[in-house]
């Protein structure tokens, strides 16, 4: 299975490890993924895989809309 948030689509980056000499060997970087249970319109419950920023992001605007 991919390395992708099932929410925002946020993947793998490509860059570079730049040493002090200069060297450059190419990396990648992964996206921060969480596995949390979501509980769907039916009442059935899923797995599903998201980014740990778009966790903060929805627990966010979980918190505004209760205040408002």
């Amino acid at each position: 299975m991919a390395r992708r948030c099932q929410v925002t689509g946020k993947g793998p980056l490509v860059g570079y490890n730049v040493s002090h000499a200069h060297n450059k060997t190419k990396k990648r970087q992964l996206p921060n993924l969480r596995v949390v249970r979501v509980t769907l319109e039916d009442g059935t419950r899923k797995k599903i895989k998201v980014a740990a920023s778009t966790l903060r992001t929805m627990k966010k605007k979980a918190n505004e809309a209760t205040v408002a």
